[in-house]
């Protein structure tokens, strides 16, 4: 039920249910003041039996409880791609894949889902384990997607083990206790993800092969069995959101331009003014191109893909008159926060403008990356990969809308359902914008 802390529509909604307290934040300041200003004691994850013990992704970087283990894990991404001066070895990495994408997506715009998401993983890859993702059905991608499937289907709410964890400790053939045997699938498969790799890796640098990457930097510094382990956790988790959230985001951009092609237009007259015809863009554009970091931005809040996060608190909190006792299940509502019509106007609308000039709106990610000690720790990688793609794309193609029988196609704002908030399948028209482009992607 719901609790008495706020109204049906206030900063915060409590709902008690099946023994758990879940705490709704529906405002930045309320998300800050409880996950950020008090990160030490709104750090935790919630507990989940069958993902986390029984399969085993509680030892992945997002699903640690914070404590030293999770504080290694941080550090490990801040020093490697968590600024910007770490980011800039990468750099080529990021623009070779965004130029081969451009190339993949005109040789077949009609699968345009598929290039979204196979470009993503191989960027992620190269810069992971110095990995080259070859084709569609790649082994490394495809074991990485069973795992984010795995991963997904195991947090969502179901499984009776969760809510009795006790019934772990019985054997299969116990009545209620038939989840063991998908279990011990899912746990080899997210195991294989995790180490086939980080094996390729060690087998790159014996034989001196190695492309420099996240993992092979840190396997060359001499780590003991325990950092070891926590490098491959580390790198998995950097594939997983080359997996999903970052593909979902590519999608949308390709959305928005078949839905605003007047946004479109001013953006690549922005981009011809810097690159005029003569290279690709590069990441060294990214501070002369205002326009299109707003189309990054504002694609991270029109189209939040994962729009409830969880914290849980590990002491009592007293906040502005309210108990939120320890244990608490606490879940910033992402997806309200930033479409909260009182913060931004006409929220279902793509508007770029209204993160430029004078009265800008609230940035939007902080909220799309989470907050204080659980903000999302490839959160400069993925800024970097939708810019790059974003304005190489705008450089070389015209997105338009499809027209049948004389009627234009036009994408509506929709979602499929689930937990995950991903975009429903649309149509759209692809094209080289001009001969200079099509000589500049053969270069």
């Amino acid at each position: 039920m719901l609790g008495a802390m706020s109204s049906k529509y206030g900063p915060i909604i409590t709902l008690r249910a099946l023994g758990a307290r879940y705490i709704f934040l529906n405002s930045s300041k309320v998300a800050e003041d409880l996950l950020k200003k008090q990160s030490p004691i709104t750090s935790n994850r919630p507990h989940f039996t069958v993902g986390g013990e029984l399969v085993g992704y509680n030892k992945a970087t997002g699903f640690l409880q914070h404590g030293d283990i999770h504080r290694k894990h941080r550090k490990l991404f801040n020093q490697h791609i968590g600024t910007k001066k770490s980011l800039v070895a990468f750099y080529p990495t990021v623009e070779a894949e965004a130029k081969q994408f451009v190339c993949n997506v005109l040789k077949n715009p009609d699968d345009l889902n598929v290039h979204c998401r196979r470009t993503t993983m191989a960027c992620v890859f190269r810069i992971s384990h110095g990995y080259s993702v070859k084709h569609d059905g790649d082994l490394f991608q495809e074991m990485t997607n069973r795992a984010f499937h795995i991963v997904s289907t195991t947090s969502a709410p179901g499984f009776l083990v969760d809510l009795l964890p006790i019934l772990q400790y019985l054997p299969e053939w116990f009545p209620g206790c038939g989840f063991h045997k998908d279990t011990k699938r899912w746990r080899k498969m997210v195991e294989d993800a995790v180490n086939m790799p980080h094996e390729f890796v060690l087998e790159q640098l014996a034989k001196g092969d190695a492309e420099p990457s996240f993992t092979s930097r840190l396997l060359q510094q001499g780590l003991t069995p325990e950092d070891e382990e926590i490098l491959k956790w580390a790198s998995f988790t950097m594939n997983l959101g080359g997996s999903d959230t970052t593909p979902s985001m590519l999608l949308a951009f390709f959305r928005a331009m078949t839905m605003y092609p007047e946004v479109q237009k001013k953006a690549q007259a922005e981009v011809d003014s810097i690159v005029r015809d003569d290279r690709l863009p590069a990441m060294k554009d990214r501070d002369a191109l205002p326009y299109v970091n707003a189309i990054c931005m504002e694609i991270l809040r029109w189209n939040v893909v994962i729009p409830i996060a969880g914290h849980v608190s590990t002491k009592d909190i007293h906040y502005e008159g309210h108990l939120i006792p320890k244990g608490s299940f606490l879940a910033p509502n992402i997806w309200f926060i930033l479409s909260n019509p009182e913060t931004y106007q006409d929220p279902e609308r793509f508007d770029p403008e209204r993160f430029l000039g004078e009265h800008q709106q609230p940035d939007p990610r902080e909220a799309c990356f989470g907050w204080g000690r659980r903000v999302c720790p490839g959160a400069r990688l993925a800024e970097s990969m939708l810019f790059i793609y974003v304005a190489t794309t705008l450089a070389t193609l015209n997105v338009s809308r499809c027209v049948e029988n004389g009627v234009e196609c036009v994408p509506r704002y929709e979602f499929e359902e689930g937990f995950l908030r991903r975009i429903k399948p649309f149509k759209c028209r692809i094209t080289l914008r001009s001969k200079k482009a099509d000589d500049l992607l053969e270069g």
